[in-house]
């Protein structure tokens, strides 16, 4: 009997216990769906709560060892997110356990940073990505960036860079993936792909941004910052798709843009951010402000001061606040006047979170402490660079068959960017390290061991007027078989706030080669830039030439490949080089004129030096006729397009084949051709290969509307190959 007295007190002392003891919180528990989660979550948050989860700060910028404890607890435990400028997780790791730790409900801090073209491993700028035509091989090179910034304490990646833009003066080109709509979608999904993976939650990926949303390669006369006039037509047209098929791809974050779009700025644009966004497009993450845009709506005419900045960013759709310090001093204020509605605070808050969970940041907050070693310059990442590096160059000129350079015995290397190393990494190289890249001349050195002899001269800097180098060159030159002339922009040359007045080289550049020219020696002009040039002093007194563009940590081992004739080059170029700076805006798919044999350039010529996807190989290539499966079809139809391509020269080679349509005659008048296709193969020399197409009539022949809205018209088309056309016809 006593035992069983002593059995029942026992129950009952646990069964008053476990009413005590509190259950584990929906939003905590890993089993539950997401949106479970968030409701949960939301309900127990205060008003200052979420307004804190819609701010990011920056954290770790001149941050050492020996001062981790300022930085922490300078950081709100409540904080939404923190742009991390670490290269470990040391210090995330920190301020994450104080989110987790001090805050009453232990929300995960998101930890952001740019990774534009690699976190450490750096990749070629995405404008030569675009020219490599390898949308799979830019897809690893995202994952291995991903990867890199993920095990060092990022979780969320401001990239890609997805503006289409025609203006070479602007600094922020080398971002992007050059001047064609479908271009930037190709790219914009393989970026996206790469980033986020198949898993968020992996321990590897990286959330995306899209960036600028949107518009912003569109700034007047190529100045960062400025008003860009864009109809409605040209939005829908030209700026949006690679927009849309990114959020079809499934990046969770965006970023709005700078520029003032029409009247309103991008910042504060309802139409952009919510009515296509939100309500057309059902993204269901959330927008991130660029740094200081919403204050920035101040200076752009639009806000009296930073809480009426707030109120309008806010209500158009910008969820997260970078570096404005406006939601975190206003957005409470707003909402207890009623200005912002309990909902749309709510919306907000649960987009943020959402993504947060879909990072399994709330299972598991703190990134695990592992090695440079383990983390950076893996063997299969550096493969993947370098053949990224070699597949973005692109050879725009081989006059006589000038490279490869097979039998020269003395090659001279000439002009300040010979021995540049910081130069070749880029704008926005992250955490990249340009003491890791091997230089032009030194991997010249390396290709051509036991072959020729391979000797240096500066010349002349990047710019200025010291011509001091310029007797020390010719001198080397003169006993040289062939110069190997390396020009080009300095890394901060392009990149934000780069924008420049001309986009041909400095004088002194120019000099130099002139100089050179006179000794009468061949002359392998080799460039690297973070835009296209003007060439049209230069490409005269050139043999060849080269773009390597600026190819990240790879350097010049890439381009020695190339040069000896290792690597077959294969780039085309994904952005127009005008023949001079005067041309510009100059892209292929222009709007044809009214008087087509008029409107010429009475003082140089109207057409570019090298076209949008020109670019030469060390073979040749031959393209046979054009074919279909049916040259009249009907709505709902398929169309099957493919052509014969040989390799007719000495040695294999890769082809990238574009296919273009045109029409001809439509209700609103349309670029004179439009990529819709691209593919690239490797053709052995005397192979012939069959590249295919098939066509979606709705989506490939169709065009949209000033309101988006996409249309079919019946009558003819043109498919276009390099110089072969065919026409087809749509029937009612």
């Amino acid at each position: 009997m006593i035992k069983k007295i002593i059995l029942a007190l026992a129950l009952t002392s646990a069964t008053l216990f476990s009413s005590y003891k509190e259950e584990k919180p929906v939003y905590k528990d890993a089993k539950q769906p997401i949106e479970k989660r968030i409701d949960d979550l939301l309900a127990r948050m205060t008003l200052e709560e979420k307004v804190m989860q819609l701010n990011q700060y920056t954290l770790g910028r001149n941050d050492n060892a020996n001062n981790m404890a300022d930085p922490v607890k300078g950081i709100p435990a409540e904080i939404g997110s923190l742009i991390y400028f670490g290269s470990d997780a040391d210090l995330r790791n920190q301020v994450q356990k104080k989110a987790m730790e001090q805050s009453r409900l232990g929300i995960p801090i998101i930890f952001g940073y740019d990774v534009i073209h690699g976190f450490r491993t750096i990749y070629p700028i995405s404008l030569g990505q675009a020219c490599s035509w390898n949308p799979v091989l830019v897809e690893k090179a995202c994952g291995v960036a991903a990867q890199e910034a993920r095990m060092s304490g990022v979780d969320w990646t401001f990239s890609p860079m997805i503006d289409v833009a025609r203006d070479g003066r602007w600094g922020r080109v080398a971002e992007g993936y050059g001047e064609d709509t479908y271009t930037n979608a190709i790219f914009t999904v393989a970026s996206v792909k790469g980033y986020q993976g198949t898993d968020l939650s992996s321990d590897k990926n990286v959330a995306a941004c899209l960036k600028h949303y949107i518009g912003y390669g569109a700034s007047e006369a190529g100045r960062d910052y400025v008003y860009s006039e864009i109809s409605n037509q040209t939005l829908w047209d030209t700026y949006m798709p690679p927009y849309e098929a990114g959020v079809k791809a499934g990046a969770v974050t965006l970023m709005s843009s700078f520029n003032d779009i029409s009247g309103t700025p991008g910042s504060a644009n309802h139409y952009t951010l919510t009515e296509v966004l939100k309500n057309r497009w059902k993204h269901d993450g959330f927008v991130v402000s660029d740094w200081g845009s919403i204050e920035q709506l101040r200076p752009q005419g639009v806000a009296a001061n930073k809480k009426e900045a707030a109120l309008k960013a806010f209500t158009a759709g910008v969820e997260m606040d970078m570096m404005n310090r406006s939601y975190d001093s206003h957005l409470g204020e707003l909402v207890k006047e009623g200005k912002v509605s309990e909902e749309l605070l709510n919306d907000a808050v649960r987009r943020v979170l959402r993504v947060k969970f879909k990072l399994g940041l709330f299972d598991k907050p703190y990134t695990p402490t592992t090695t440079e070693k383990q983390r950076f310059y893996r063997p299969e990442s550096m493969k993947i660079a370098e053949q990224l590096a070699e597949e973005t160059i692109v050879l725009l000129k081989n006059k006589d068959k000038a490279l490869p350079l097979t039998s020269a015995k003395k090659i001279a290397v000439i002009g300040p960017m010979a021995k540049s190393q910081w130069n070749l990494l880029g704008s926005w190289s992250a955490q990249g390290k340009a003491d890791d890249i091997i230089t032009i001349h030194d991997a010249l050195q390396a290709e051509y061991k036991g072959k020729a002899e391979v000797s240096y001269a500066l010349g002349a800097d990047f710019d200025g007027q010291d011509k001091k180098g310029f007797e020390e060159a010719k001198v080397l030159a003169a006993k040289s078989d062939v110069i190997v002339l390396c020009l080009g922009e300095k890394k901060n040359w392009s990149g934000e706030n780069a924008s420049r007045s001309t986009i041909a080289l400095p004088q002194i550049q120019e000099e130099l080669a002139i100089e050179l020219k006179k000794l009468g020696k061949p002359i392998i002009l080799v460039l690297s830039s973070g835009r296209p040039l003007e060439l049209n002093r230069l490409e005269p007194i050139s043999d060849a030439i080269l773009t390597m563009w600026q190819p990240g940590t790879p350097g010049g081992k890439p381009l020695s490949g190339v040069l000896s004739g290792r690597v077959n080059p294969s780039g085309k170029l994904a952005m127009t080089f005008p023949y001079s700076t005067g041309q510009i805006p100059i892209y292929y798919n222009y709007r044809q004129s009214a008087r087509p044999h008029q409107g010429k350039y009475q003082d140089i010529q109207s057409t570019p030096l090298y076209e949008f996807a020109h670019g030469l190989s060390y073979t040749t290539f031959e393209y046979g006729d054009l074919k279909v499966s049916s040259t009249q079809l009907k709505r709902g139809e398929k169309l099957m397009l493919e052509i014969p391509v040989k390799n007719t020269g000495d040695r294999d080679g890769v082809e990238t084949v574009h296919w273009f349509i045109q029409d001809p005659v439509s209700t609103i008048s349309r670029p004179i051709k439009e990529l819709k296709y691209f593919e690239k193969q490797l053709l052995k020399k005397g192979e012939t290969k069959t590249y295919k197409f098939e066509v979606d009539l709705q989506r490939d022949l169709s065009f949209v509307d000033g309101n988006g809205k996409r249309f079919l018209e019946s009558g003819e088309y043109n498919i276009i190959v390099k110089n072969k056309k065919i026409k087809i016809e749509i029937v009612d």
